[in-house]
């Protein structure tokens, strides 16, 4: 019956369910995630588990995605790929208002694809920015747009198509990570089955898939002691998604000096490589102009920014998002060094744990939150002995109510909701953890002691 109710549930999502419809997406979301717990609660059996973390996948194939707009850059920027030009080299406004002469010089190609241009200029979200997804995701929009040159539907299934394979890459890598680890493989299921990482990575096309996959193969070449390999695959999960980096500070001390610099030399050589294509005098300064606008103007779903921020606004008369962004920023990379000091075994299988924390500090006090963010702490927490990130993933459906007009306003006492019940989790793991260390004998307790290590 839970099975049944989750199919029904993400079939209205994905066929049935308009972003603005907040009270139906909600309530979809609710139905799910009571399927989702009751099927954890039951102990569903690893294959049954395993089949319908695909089935229901598989279910959003032919689906547009309907809760996120971010599908029209992706495309933007795959055209662009496709024929040859440099997607970080132009803002959209800039190829709009000079009629694509500059970035596509040749008249019949210009012509040909400048009407599809017009008409996604009008869907994208950020036309005055130039573009952040870094070049594995490049190369998958180039990819599927050269295959599907004036077809969007045939461009979404190449993109769900590759964050499937991905998918499928870390239900693997998982399996394989928590049977190293001496947990039970059923673990798993608590990434696989996760409502938000279903609709947010498979039915949104968000690449947290690709980044996560290249994440945990990089932890598992490690733990086989294949460093140079794993250096490769986390140059792989920076180049879809940059905070993968922020795993480097744990590896100091697990590698010693000469081998990390060693692994990170791999890391920039291989990253190097991958935006070769892509190198210009202008890469650089782009990008960090983009890096540099998400710090210090956008903001949503924040928890201790939006905390802040009315005191900015009171102290000074307007929103000081410019100088409190990149405080909290450079804070979140402060408390990240400090955990990765902190660390008592530095065991691979530790990694895991203390990366979960470490995005878990940057999130807490990033001014900008989007859902799907939050699916990379859900993968690592089924490697953890933590549980907030499934509860966190849960509540972060509330963001959706700033939807329901084209005004986009949040409804701050749902952001509140979410903070106070995922922190209040947090909050109590941290002490039952802390008062097991205390009173519990390492060769007395259950399960591996790696598990328990903060």
């Amino acid at each position: 019956m839970a099975l049944l109710l989750s199919g029904v549930a993400y079939a209205g999502l994905a066929f049935a369910t308009p972003r603005a419809n907040f009270e139906q997406l909600a309530g979809l979301v609710a139905v799910a995630l009571g399927a989702y717990a009751w099927l954890l609660h039951s102990r569903l059996p690893l294959r049954w588990g395993l089949g319908a973390a695909l089935m229901f996948r598989l279910l959003w194939l032919p689906a547009a995605p309907a809760f996120s707009d971010d599908i029209f850059r992706f495309r933007w920027d795959g055209l662009l790929v496709a024929h040859g030009v440099n997607p970080f080299q132009f803002r959209p406004d800039e190829i709009i208002a000079d009629g694509a002469r500059t970035a596509l010089p040749d008249a019949a190609v210009r012509n040909a694809v400048l009407p599809e241009f017009q008409q996604l200029y009008r869907q994208l979200n950020s036309p005055h920015y130039y573009s952040v997804y870094p070049p594995v995701c490049q190369a998958v929009f180039g990819g599927a747009a050269r295959l599907f040159p004036t077809s969007e539907r045939g461009f979404v299934i190449c993109l769900r198509l590759a964050i499937l394979a991905a998918e499928v890459g870390t239900a693997w890598l998982l399996l394989a990570l928590l049977a190293a680890m001496g947990w039970p493989q059923a673990r798993a299921l608590r990434y696989l089955l996760h409502p938000l990482v279903i609709v947010e990575l498979t039915g949104n096309l968000h690449f947290e898939a690709l980044a996560l996959c290249f994440l945990l193969l990089a932890i598992w070449l490690l733990s086989q002691q294949q460093w140079a390999k794993s250096a490769g695959a986390l140059a792989l999960g920076v180049a879809a998604k940059l905070l993968p980096l922020l795993v480097l500070p744990l590896l100091v001390r697990r590698l010693g000096w000469r081998r990390f610099l060693a692994y990170a030399g791999v890391v920039a050589c291989t990253l190097l490589v991958l935006f070769s294509p892509f190198l210009s005098g202008a890469l650089v300064v782009n990008i960090s102009r983009s890096l540099n606008l998400y710090f210090r103007s956008f903001e949503f779903n924040a928890s201790i920014y939006y905390v802040l921020r009315p005191i900015g606004i009171w102290l000074t008369t307007y929103n000081e998002i410019a100088r409190i962004g990149p405080a909290l920023a450079l804070t979140s990379g402060v408390l990240g060094l400090g955990l990765a000091l902190r660390e008592r075994r530095l065991t691979v299988a530790s990694l895991a744990q203390t990366l979960l924390l470490m995005l878990t500090a940057y999130y807490a006090l990033a001014t900008t939150v989007h859902p799907w963010y939050l699916t990379l702490l859900i993968g690592l927490g089924a490697l953890a002995r933590f549980r907030f990130p499934l509860v966190w993933g849960g509540l972060a459906v509330l963001s959706y109510a700033a939807y329901r007009t084209t005004a986009y306003t949040e409804n701050l006492w749902l952001v509140a909701l979410e903070y106070v019940v995922a922190f209040g989790v947090l909050v109590w793991e941290l002490r039952q953890g802390l008062t097991k260390d205390e009173n519990c004998h390492p060769e007395r307790s259950e399960g591996p002691s790696h598990a328990r290590t903060l």
